[in-house]
């Protein structure tokens, strides 16, 4: 996960500036990492699932995840970011988008934030809260290790969207009108 300075006033940042932080932050550190963990997570369970089939499962759930997020990110890089950014950047009347009112989009991706937030609470359930076994090997650690960071990054990431830029995006969205 790429250190984010504690000074950092996400909430005075415009929501472009947001919106840029997010996918070279937060998006790029999902991109990078789904592989790494794919890998782990794969190698995992083919030595140690049989003596712990929990892997199965861990395994499983991330390979969703990934699959999800990876999706989920696609939607916001291509249709909710870019409109937010023309409601901020545009000096002319914003058209309505083809998706209707923002709240669509947002609502749809508060849904999917919450998805994952319900996926990543049984990983750690299931690794006891990315706890390794006794006979747990290096690759053990380390892949429980980027587990935790990876969701802790994951809350991050969605506090910023849902907490900060989509409140910001509804206010700018109800005042602005469309054209």
């Amino acid at each position: 996960m790429l250190a984010e300075p504690a000074e950092v006033d996400f909430e005075s940042m415009s929501p472009p500036e947001l919106i840029a932080h997010i996918v070279k932050v937060h998006h790029a550190y999902v991109e990078t990492t789904i592989p790494v963990l794919r890998a782990y997570l794969s190698k995992l369970s083919s030595v140690h699932g049989e003596r712990h089939p929990e892997l199965h499962q861990i395994r499983y759930l991330f390979d969703e995840t990934a699959g999800a997020l990876t999706a989920h990110m696609k939607k916001e890089e291509f249709i909710l970011f870019p409109f937010i950014n023309r409601m901020f950047r545009s000096t002319e009347p914003v058209p309505e988008p083809h998706f209707g009112h923002i709240d669509n989009p947002i609502s749809m991706m508060e849904h999917e934030h919450a998805m994952e937030g319900k996926r990543f609470a049984q990983i750690a359930a299931l690794s006891e809260d990315y706890t390794p076994p006794p006979d747990g090997c290096q690759t053990y650690r380390v892949a429980f290790a980027v587990l935790d960071e990876f969701e802790k990054d994951l809350h991050k990431h969605i506090h910023l969207e849902n907490n900060i830029l989509s409140p910001k995006a509804r206010r700018a969205y109800m005042g602005l009108g469309t054209a």
